[in-house]
């Protein structure tokens, strides 16, 4: 297998596809750029799903004061990497909500000009605040979005942004009548380079029209979950929870906007004395436009392992296939973001690590200010929720 170093990749659309149509055409070797992000920066919790929080080259789209966004409730780790994210991106994080001490504390040290606040209303009654982003326990997050539209803010949240089809409703509803946007914090493809460049490559044909997208996305339960984590009305069932990165990746790699659940199982094989826990669940889905999906999401993350887990894409085209291997390459490199890329031309490997950064928090942005949808369109954000709500009602139990 020829190993192809992997290029900087600029900001601008006209350079990075003309480094894809080259990839795509089979180049055997890439120079490497002067300027690549090999910044140490660009790295990620390696131990802990939890507190997955990755870290970018700061990329500013805006001036400092510019796109004001304060943060609430912290419920899951996720909301360190939804705000690294934002202020990388050159967003002002003004405010803090956490009614739990030890949780603001900890939120300080890492955003220590944040102001406190006493309560979201203050948050919301602030006008210079665009965006509020939050991770909540997920059964709040559907209604908290709610009246954060209605005070006439954007919001972001954290996966799943909804345990219930009624909730999903709601926020359609809210959306719409405000014109407000609810955001999802799908980090495992949003906050992964090698996802982010799987997508680039998609879009520019490198592998012809995709056919079928294979999701595994194992996890590491660990130690300290909170009581939440193991109750199945507050976290709303596996294929729910991080079931939903996954169908919001066949959305994206296929361009299906619709999909029916030909298969749903989920199961608790190892944690009796847990009831309210899935620590498996699969899917099959049929996307209207002719792509098909597996999903496969567990618990069952070895201790041997050197990260929290190892999450793989395959997407299968009528020209070739990639493989992603996110977060390690087994038994070879600890390293993450590995690219794996067969088409007619041959076999090329890729690592993307701190070549790509973390585009859609800038677009998200210029999204809230412009009132565009670069990022991610609404209708996307929503549907991908919609069948991760689906394929948890469709669910056989297995075990």
């Amino acid at each position: 297998m020829t190993e192809v170093t992997s290029p900087h990749l600029p900001m601008t659309d006209q350079p990075r596809r003309h480094f894809l149509k080259t990839l795509a055409a089979g180049a055997a070797t890439v120079a490497v750029s002067s300027s690549a992000q090999t910044s140490p920066a660009m790295s990620t919790q390696k131990a802990d799903g939890m507190n997955y929080a990755p870290k970018g080259k700061p990329n500013p789209v805006v001036k400092p004061g510019e796109f004001v966004f304060a943060a609430a409730h912290l419920d899951h780790g996720h909301i360190y990497g939804q705000c690294n994210g934002l202020t990388e991106a050159g967003g002002t994080l003004k405010w803090v909500f956490e009614p739990d001490p030890k949780k603001l504390e900890n939120f300080l040290k890492q955003f220590p000009n944040t102001k406190v606040a006493h309560s979201l209303d203050e948050i919301l009654a602030d006008p210079e605040v665009k965006l509020v982003t939050t991770a909540p326990i997920p059964k709040f997050r559907g209604p908290m979005g709610c009246k954060v539209m209605q005070a006439g803010k954007d919001y972001f949240t954290d996966k799943p942004p909804f345990t219930t089809l009624a909730q999903l409703d709601e926020a359609r509803k809210v959306a719409a009548a405000t014109g407000k946007k609810f955001m999802v914090y799908y980090s495992e493809r949003l906050h992964v380079e090698s996802a982010m460049f799987a997508t680039d490559l998609v879009q520019q044909g490198a592998i012809g029209r995709v056919l079928q997208v294979i999701g595994l996305g194992p996890h590491r339960e660990g130690p300290g979950r909170p009581d939440w984590f193991y109750d199945h009305d507050s976290y709303g069932g596996i294929l729910c929870d991080i079931g939903s990165h996954q169908f919001e990746q066949f959305l994206t790699y296929t361009g299906a906007t619709d999909a029916t659940i030909q298969h749903a199982a989920v199961a608790n094989y190892a944690h009796p004395d847990k009831p309210g826990l899935e620590d498996f669940g699969e899917a099959n889905l049929l996307g209207n436009n002719g792509a098909t999906n597996y999903v496969r999401v567990d618990w069952f993350t070895p201790k041997g392992l050197s990260t929290w887990g190892d999450g793989r894409t395959i997407i299968l085209g009528e020209k070739g296939y990639i493989e992603l291997r996110k977060y390690v390459d087994v038994g070879r490199d600890k390293k993450g973001d590995n690219v794996y890329i067969v088409d007619e031309t041959g076999e090329r490997y890729l690592n993307v690590d701190g070549q790509v950064g973390f585009r859609f928090f800038g677009e998200l942005i210029l999204d809230c200010i412009h009132r565009t949808e670069k990022a991610m369109t609404q209708a996307h954000a929503f549907k991908a929720a919609e069948l991760c709500l689906k394929a948890q009602a469709a669910a056989k139990k297995i075990a």
